[in-house]
């Protein structure tokens, strides 16, 4: 790019290249950390800032268009010079850095950062593009922070190119890393990786191999018949198209194989099941067949196709189970030398394991099925397959689909509604892939892990249903932000009580500041003094008048629980001087017995009183206390009544 005759370029180039010699005195090292700053440049950027200045009265295209074109020239020359091996490649991370510096800063395009990293990605190999994404996950958040808008699509478009350069099989954790930095570059909600019109990946076909009729046969009920049988189940085509035909001919294909007489047939018992487990040839087509129904569950709304991809699980979950049981059985012969072995791997390598167990594409050669379906891990993945189709189609019963009804995104809604009997067996079916799925080391982990995803996906499909609603809240106003803090608190603040708080006692005595303190008062008789039970014998009586004129059975109840109050007070005081009369009383409900006694004490004690006071009167004669009682006089008039 020639920059010849553009004294602009030629400035800011040079000013540029003042930046590098600045940058390398700062971070002397060929390191990619740590990153350059603002601060570290001093009043070097002050320079970039007043052209900028300058160039706003003609414009800031020229003046972006420039700059650009004077950090292109130098990227340009050390890309040329340098190799990523090189310590003197730090130049490119110190020349990033200044270009992030100025897109933050608006002192250029913003994207363009991204657009010579995409560059830079373009023109390394893998294990150069792994040192750059190396820069990338150490800058991502500063990269990211100002104008996303700007840079997301240029993002989005290196990250894909450096996808499909990648395979899958051999670069699986370098993808891991690259879709990684993508899921935190974008926020939660960006719709860039939604599949909002529902399409599946239906050119990912599987194609495995012909088996001949001779390695078919099955002798355990399952027979190849050169004449039409009396009553199949379904027919399964056990020959795959070849590369390279279309769907049309791989039906004209299999049509031409049931009119030879080379098709599988499934035989139904007497209550319906399947007759019997069918061996390694038979269920190899049928296995793999599965994997067109996982490309592409829209098929499966055909009732041919559904009662096909029926009979195919059945039988390869019956399949699975033989097979797990089988290695329970012989697990005791190899399990030292597996343990050895694992050992051996974990001390070496402790990725492995991980990596063994992954594959992006299972080979699909008849000569490895036996080992893939002894393997668990692969048992596994097929299963999870079949569980989220499993779930697919329970999404499709009514019930399901009236929780759908008012969404706005009619690509991911389907007409199609999953029979009753279906929906059983979908119901039984995943049922039945769960407890398998529990079984083997670490299967609650493993099934608690997957249904985990299954539980949370469910969430994403509802949102995609709703076309994708902004999940993102506003941000929280300062005012609103106090107004919460000074309410949080208040509430839990001490509160002050009153003085007199509703239903308390008067305590005010305790305060009291007199000549006897408040312990002595304490002490006065008259607050400790026992009632006696005659006292009791009122407030009995009207209890009892209230509880016969009570008008409601709650006044009633109230009216016996106070009577029995009082009735238990005045036992308990009259069993410490009358406890003999207690005989007399039926169940404590009659207690005249005590206050009848009482009244004889009383008249006694009276006419004890008025014996003596005759006996006196006729030693002595009449006194005037005596006199004054008989007539019902006082003594003043009684006492004028004897002088007279």
């Amino acid at each position: 790019m020639s920059s010849a005759g553009l004294a602009s370029v030629d400035a800011y180039t040079t000013a540029v290249r003042q930046l590098l010699q600045e940058a390398q005195e700062i971070k002397p090292h060929a390191s990619i950390e740590p990153a350059l700053t603002v601060s570290d440049f001093g009043g070097g950027i002050e320079i970039f800032r007043h052209a900028q200045t300058t160039g706003k009265a003609a414009g800031n295209q020229g003046h972006y268009a420039a700059i650009e074109t004077a950090f292109r020239n130098i990227f340009y020359e050390l890309l040329a010079a340098n190799s990523i091996e090189d310590s003197s490649f730090s130049d490119i991370w110190n020349l990033l850095d200044i270009v992030s510096i100025f897109s933050d800063n608006e002192q250029c395009e913003p994207g363009l950062v991204f657009w010579l990293v995409e560059e830079l990605l373009d023109s390394q190999t893998i294990d150069g593009c792994r040192r750059i994404f190396d820069y990338l996950d150490s800058r991502r958040e500063r990269m990211t922070a100002k104008h996303f808008k700007s840079k997301h699509l240029i993002i989005l478009r290196a990250c894909n190119e450096l996808l499909r350069r990648l395979s899958r099989a051999e670069d699986t954790v370098f993808c891991g890393r690259v879709f990684i930095f993508l899921f935190q570059s974008f926020p939660l909600g960006d719709r860039s990786s939604v599949n909002l019109r529902g399409e599946y990946h239906v050119d990912n076909v599987t194609v495995y191999d012909e088996i001949s009729s001779q390695n078919a046969q099955n002798v355990n009920d399952m027979e190849v018949d050169t004449e039409a049988p009396t009553k199949p189940v379904v027919q399964n085509v056990e020959h795959a198209a070849p590369t390279g035909l279309d769907a049309s001919q791989a039906q004209q294909v299999g049509d031409n194989t049931v009119k030879e007489g080379k098709s599988v047939t499934f035989f139904e018992k007497p209550d319906g099941g399947q007759d019997t487990i069918p061996d390694m040839d038979t269920l190899y087509p049928i296995f793999w067949a599965l994997q067109e129904s996982f490309s592409n569950p829209t098929i499966l709304f055909e009732s041919s196709k559904l009662e096909t991809f029926k009979i195919g699980l059945s039988s390869t979950l019956g399949k699975f189970k033989q097979v797990h049981q089988d290695l329970e059985s012989r697990g005791t012969l190899r399990s030292s030398d597996e343990s050895k072995r694992s050992l051996k791997r974990k001390r070496w390598s402790p990725d492995d394991d991980m990596a063994s167990s992954f594959n992006p594409k299972y080979l699909t050669s008849r000569d490895l099925f036996d080992l893939e379906i002894s393997d668990l891990a692969f048992r596994r993945h097929v299963l999870v397959q079949a569980l989220i189709l499993v779930d697919f189609l329970l999404s499709l019963t009514p019930k399901s689909k009236s929780k759908l009804e008012n969404m706005s995104n009619k690509s991911v809604l389907y007409r199609y509604i999953l029979e009753e009997e279906d929906a059983k067996w979908a119901t039984h079916m995943r049922t039945e892939i769960a407890t398998y799925l529990q079984q083997g080391p670490e299967g609650k982990f493993y099934y608690r892990m997957v249904d985990t995803v299954l539980s949370r996906d469910k969430n994403w499909v509802h949102w995609k249903a709703e076309n994708c609603p902004p999940i993102e809240r506003a941000s929280l106003s300062a005012e609103d932000f106090v107004n919460a803090r000074n309410g949080a608190q208040k509430a839990c603040a001490n509160k002050r009580l009153r003085a007199m708080p509703l239903g308390s006692l008067d305590l005010s005595f305790l305060s009291d500041r007199h000549d006897v303190d408040g312990l002595e008062k304490l002490k006065i008789p008259e607050r400790f003094w026992v009632p006696t039970a005659e006292s009791f014998r009122g407030p009995i009586a009207e209890d009892e008048f209230d509880i016969e004129m009570a008008k409601t059975e709650e006044d009633k109840q109230l009216a016996r629980s106070a009577r029995a109050s009082k009735m238990w007070r005045t036992l308990r005081i009259a069993a410490r001087n009358k406890l003999n009369l207690f005989d007399r009383i039926d169940d404590g409900n009659n207690l005249r017995a005590l206050f009848e006694s009482s009244d004889d004490e009383n008249e006694a004690h009276k006419g004890g009183e008025y014996g003596d006071q005759a006996q006196q009167d006729e030693t002595f004669g009449p006194s005037i206390d005596s006199i004054s009682t008989k007539l019902g006089l006082d003594t003043t008039t009684a006492h004028e009544a004897v002088v007279k």
